[in-house]
């Protein structure tokens, strides 16, 4: 983290090791993730399959982006933290969400925001095993 000087987002990847269950794991990311001294949390989900996450935190300060290699709860976990290039804030994270749709995609960002589209499945089941839940 010494060489980047500048605000912006990074991603956050954490796997667990071997024999943390689920609901653990769950817990542990959320903690990393609630820590307020690693900046701003922006987005952050579950891994189904091995336990674990991703987050994109917005680190403003040289304090913020050493406290993201800290993995504190997350300690004895594969973490990698990389800084992103474009989103350089969180409003910059959500405009490049939505240039990858337009760019890639020709898909309006705004309107896939209003859909609604069905859900399957219980998400708070699927955090607690790590495994896709499909009992509608």
């Amino acid at each position: 983290m010494q060489r980047i000087r500048h605000p912006r987002c990074f991603l956050v990847y954490a796997l667990a090791p071997d024999g943390v269950s689920p609901s653990e794991a769950n817990r542990l990311l959320n903690a990393y993730v609630a820590d307020e001294r690693r900046g701003l949390a922006v987005f952050h989900d579950h891994f189904i399959g091995q336990p674990g996450g991703v987050a994109v935190v917005f680190a403003e300060t040289a304090e913020q982006r050493a406290a993201l290699g800290d993995p504190g709860p997350l300690e004895g976990w594969r973490l990698e933290v990389r800084p992103l290039i474009y989103s350089r804030s969180p409003s910059g994270f959500d405009e490049q969400a939505a240039y990858t749709l337009r760019a890639y995609r020709r898909a309006d960002w705004e309107q896939l925001r209003r859909e609604q589209r069905p859900r399957y499945g219980d998400p708070a089941r699927e955090v607690e095993t790590a495994e896709e839940d499909v009992d509608l």
